[in-house]
Order: structure tokens, then C-alpha cells, then sequence
């Protein structure tokens, strides 16, 4: 899909394929609009004809004629199956606890009306229309965070867009602010939907939501990985690590992809550098460093590399068309299993995983900046004056209680499967859960890293006269731009906050230069 520039605002156009990683993330979190392509027209127009025709069959058919879930069994008279569609959203939106964010919600928004443009739903071309307008007006239906179990797909997260879309529920305008859902779409020159046979359920039975939390996982997770390597270079630095172990042909002893990236990105980083050449040669008596140090590009690398699946498994999702029943070319309508989050749950999970053990190499080398028997002879906790000042010594204690905490995260949802539905949904993925529990996680392991930077930077500052490479150099000079050099103590939370923000608005990446 292209982002495309119209007189009021860019928008995507979501056709029969699929939408693609940057597009998810350019309706997520810039507010880019939508329009439904013209392809997809054709194909939402065909499925709904045959729906259509098994309205009016004497056969029941799930989703079309009969109850959901363990009550498919019922069969539902013509003059009632509009009322079915509304109660079924009615009930579905039953979603409790704190308000998910806005950038999950248009995630999830985008990937719905994906299913719904490839012609596999059976819904209605006015119902599709909708649901893009009222993604492309700003209108955030409010989700909650508990309700799914990704199992048939994300349903209560998904319910509570559909009922916005019937005009009930509350929603976030574009402009943020709390209102009916009625009043925002009348404010938007859109109308409520009326749904007719089969599109309640294909309103709400897919794997979007967790789909989503992984794009945008995914994406800041690449991202972070750069910064990683930005951080472990002017921590070796610092400590007067060598970088010998990063040498292209050791590495490539161990062919694994990520691990290649991550130590080419050390070698160029800590390029050039004078601390480095110090302490290079026989005058150095250290036979091999930590393996904080030693061995980063083989954890970094293994972190990429854990990305690189979930990627693929993403993308695979992104090509789906995930409903239940579903419309195919010849007619037929089928009930299936696509529905189930397995794929989703596992690499969401994995990336948590990845993520804790990212953190932890992260804080154990920002710990030996702080012992005075391990950091080659800086002061003690970086301190201007050990005793009297503290240094940097709680700022690794608050990197501790995070990646304390993110190796809870990382125990599996996806494992811990409950029945619901009167055991007719007897297995369920917990992807929604594993998805929730990610985006806590990649928020830790960003503060975990602000912490390195910030330390390593005063370190490196401790190491004059001798200079840092200049690409590590670029990156301590960033900070000294936000936050001042070693000295007597302040107060710190503001200056982990800077590099933070430093880190989200790309600008240490910046100042490194180009990496792999």
C-alpha cells in the first residue's frame, strides 16, 4: 500500500492485499487517514452476494442464520437476525480496566478493515465504507484492557469499535476529547450502521489487536536495537573493553545474522577511538573482558535475530484474511480456525523474552561503571566525590527494578490457556495478553538503555584527556547538550528523562551514523 497526499490529509488506500508495516504504523501513531480501494469494492460486493443468498436459504449457516459460540446450535428466524448482530456486539463489548491506547486501537482499526476489503467477510460495501470513515475522521473508539483472549481472535477490543460504529459506546475524537459515540460520529457527517446478516461477526472475529501491539513492538524494537548497540560500544569504551572479540573473522566463526550485525556495529562505532588504543598491545594485562562486554553482539545478535522471526510471522498475518465463517472464491462459506492467535501469542512472548535478556546485559554493564573493583579505575558510582555524592548508584538500582520486573513480563501468556464459551472455545491463544505485557517491556528496556547512555557518557567524560571514537564521542557530546557533565550531585530523574526522549525522537541514532 502507498501513503498517498489528498487536499485534506495523506491517507492509505487499503485494497484486496495487504497493508504493509509502515502503514500500520503511519494510521497508528501520525493519524494518516484511510480510504477503501476500488478492488476492494469489487470484492466486498461479491462475497456479500452470497450471503445474501444464504439469508434466505432454508440451511442455517453460522454467522448468517444461527447463534454464536456454543449457541451455533440455534437457528434464528429472518426477523430476528438484525437484532442478533446488534446483541451480539452489545454483549461482546464487555471489556473492563484502564483505556488502551489510542495507537493500539487504530492498529487494530486498519486491520480489521484490511479482512474486510479482501472480500472474505461477507459484509456489506456501506459497512465497510463506514468503519474506514470513521478511522479516517480520528474517531478512537474506546477499548479497554481486559476481554480477550485471543480466541475467536481479539472480541471484546474489537466490540467496542463495532458498537461505536452502530452509534453506542463512548470514543476519543481526533482531538482527544471524550464523547458519545453518537455525537462524534454526527460531528463527522457519518451515520450509525444498522448491521445486517453475518457482520456483527465479522466485525469482531480476528487476531488485530495483538497483530498490532506486535507491528508497533516490532517497530520499536528494530529501533532500540541500534541504540543497544550505541550504548554497549561506549560502555566497552569506558570500561576499557577491547574490541578484538568483535573482529570480523572470529565472529563469523558463529554464522548467525544478527550476531554479525550487532559486531559490525561495534567495530565501526569504536573506530578511531584513543581510550581504545590506550590500553591496545602488550602493555595491557587483561587477558578478556566480562561477558556484559565480550559477549554483546552474541545477546544483541540473538535479540535481532528473535526479531527477524517475529517480523516474518507479522507479515504472514498481515496477508491474512481472518474471519469466521469465511466467503471463498467459489461460494462456499466455511467455518475454520483462523481465528486462533498461536502464532501471534508464541512471537509475542519470544520478543518479551528477548527483550528482558537485552535489558539485563544492558544493566550489568552499567553496574560495572559503579564498583570500583570492576571499573578500571574510575571513582566509585561515577561519584564527584565518593562519600559525599552518590554518583549514578540508584539510577542502577532503578535499572534493576526494571529488568527485575520485565523477567516477569517475561513469563508466557501464551501457555496459559483458559476454556470459555461453555468449553465450545476450549483452547485459547492469550495473545491480547502477551501482546499488553510486550508494550510494557519495550518501555522498560528503553529506560534501562537511557540509564547505560547516561552512565557510559559521564564514564567516557571521566576517561579525559584521552577521547572517545567519533561516533561514541557524537553521541556523549549529544547529551552534554541536554544534560551537564560529571559533578556534584542532581537531582537525576530529569536527565534519565532527557536521554529518553532522546532515544524516542531517534536523536541518538542520529548521532551515531549509520548502522546495520
Amino acid at each position: 500500500m502507498t501513503v498517498q497526499a489528498s487536499s485534506a490529509a495523506r491517507q492509505i488506500e487499503v485494497g484486496v492485499g495487504p497493508v504493509s508495516v509502515d502503514d500500520v504504523v503511519a494510521v497508528a501513531r501520525r493519524g494518516v487517514g484511510v480510504r477503501l480501494g476500488a478492488d476492494a469494492r469489487r470484492a466486498v460486493e461479491r462475497s456479500r452476494e452470497v450471503v445474501e443468498q444464504l439469508a434466505v436459504a432454508d440451511v442455517p449457516y453460522y454467522g448468517v442464520s444461527t447463534g454464536f459460540g456454543a449457541l451455533a446450535t440455534r437457528h434464528i428466524p429472518a426477523d430476528r437476525r438484525a437484532g442478533l448482530q446488534r446483541s451480539l456486539i452489545r454483549s461482546h463489548a464487555a471489556g473492563s480496566g484502564p483505556e488502551v491506547e489510542r495507537e493500539v486501537v487504530r492498529a487494530l482499526m486498519l486491520l480489521r478493515l484490511s479482512t474486510l476489503a479482501t472480500g472474505r467477510t461477507g459484509v456489506r460495501w456501506q459497512t465497510a465504507a463506514a468503519y474506514a470513515a470513521m478511522l479516517d475522521a480520528g474517531i478512537t473508539p474506546v477499548v479497554y484492557e481486559y476481554g480477550s483472549l485471543g480466541c475467536s481472535g481479539d472480541l471484546a477490543p474489537l466490540a467496542h469499535c463495532a458498537l461505536a460504529l452502530m452509534g453506542e459506546g463512548v470514543v476519543r475524537e481526533a482531538s482527544g476529547a471524550l464523547v458519545a459515540a453518537a455525537d462524534a460520529l454526527a460531528g463527522a457527517g457519518l451515520e450509525p450502521v444498522q448491521l445486517a446478516e453475518k457482520e456483527g461477526l465479522a466485525l469482531i472475529n480476528g487476531t488485530d489487536g495483538m497483530l498490532g501491539m506486535l507491528v508497533l513492538a516490532a517497530h520499536d524494537l528494530a529501533r532500540l536495537l541500534a541504540v543497544a548497540d550505541v550504548a554497549a560500544a561506549m560502555s566497552v569504551e569506558a570500561l576499557l573493553g577491547t574490541d578484538r572479540v568483535f573482529a570480523q573473522d572470529l565472529q563469523a566463526l558463529r554464522p548467525h545474522p544478527g550476531q554479525r550485525e550487532s559486531a559490525t556495529n561495534l567495530r565501526e562505532l569504536l573506530a578511531g577511538s584513543a581510550i581504545v588504543a590506550s590500553h591496545r598491545g602488550p602493555q595491557c594485562t587483561r587477558v578478556q573482558d566480562a561477558y556484559s562486554l565480550r559477549c554483546s553482539p552474541q545477546v544483541h545478535g540473538a535479540v535481532r535475530d528473535t526479531l527477524t522471526h517475529a517480523v516474518t510471522v507479522a507479515e504472514r498475518e498481515l496477508a491474512a484474511a481472518v474471519d469466521n465463517p469465511v466467503v471463498m472464491p467459489d461460494g462456499r462459506v466455511e467455518s475454520n480456525g483462523n481465528f486462533h492467535g498461536a502464532p501471534l501469542g508464541y512471537v509475542l512472548d519470544f520478543l518479551a523474552i528477548a527483550v528482558a535478556d537485552l535489558a539485563s546485559i544492558c544493566e550489568r554493564r552499567t553496574d560495572r561503571f559503579l564498583d570500583v573493583a570492576r571499573n578500571a579505575g574510575l571513582a566509585p558510582f561515577l561519584a564527584h566525590d565518593p562519600g559525599v555524592d552518590s554518583g549514578h548508584m540508584i539510577a542502577q538500582y532503578t535499572q534493576a527494578g526494571i529488568v527485575s520486573e520485565l523477567k516477569r513480563l517475561a513469563v508466557p501468556a501464551s501457555v496459559d490457556s483458559i476454556p470459555s464459551s461453555a468449553m465450545q472455545e476450549d483452547h485459547v491463544s492469550m495473545g491480547w495478553a502477551a501482546g499488553r505485557k510486550l508494550r510494557r517491556a519495550i518501555d522498560g528496556l528503553t529506560r534501562v538503555l537511557a540509564i547505560e547512555l547516561l552512565t557510559a557518557a559521564r564514564a567516557l567524560d571521566l576517561r579525559a584527556p584521552l577521547t572517545p571514537a567519533p561516533r561514541t564521542g557524537a553521541v556523549r557530546d549529544l547529551i552534554r547538550t541536554h544534560v551537564p557533565g560529571p559533578g556534584p550531585d542532581r537531582h537525576l530523574t530529569p536527565e534519565i528523562d532527557t536521554v529518553l526522549e532522546l532515544i524516542h525522537n531517534d536523536a541518538i541514532a542520529a548521532a551515531a551514523g549509520p548502522l546495520h
